[in-house]
């Protein structure tokens, strides 16, 4: 809504969502944090697609990082734009699928996170 644009932001924003696919509209969001007073924007994003226009979007945007799990490999697109930042997340999965392989909790992972 239009109410949301007349708020001002201070500090640094973060964008948080499910997926980086042309980044269309992460790269508008960014674009409108920053009009309304953000200092700088980052996004942080379970799976980077980055198809099409996508790294050209993220390198020509006001977006200072963009972090995604390694769930889809990213080692030609970082070497693109490296703005794309990867965490690790094989050994949460691994345990997730051990866990219910073995019917254990799963849920006991949201407090206890293996590193």
């Amino acid at each position: 809504s239009k109410q949301w644009y007349q708020r001002r932001v201070r500090g640094t924003a973060i964008i948080v969502d499910d997926m980086a696919d042309t980044c269309g509209t992460v790269v508008k969001a960014a674009e409108k944090l920053k009009e309304a007073g953000a200092k700088c924007v980052y996004a942080v994003m379970t799976h980077g697609v980055f198809s099409g226009p996508a790294l050209n979007r993220l390198m020509e945007s006001c977006i200072e990082a963009i972090v995604v799990s390694n769930t889809i490999p990213q080692h030609e697109k970082i070497a693109r734009c490296p703005k794309i930042q990867v965490v690790d997340v094989s050994s949460i999965i691994g345990e997730s699928i051990r866990r219910t392989h073995n019917g254990e909790s799963v849920s006991y992972l949201f407090g206890n996170v293996p590193l």
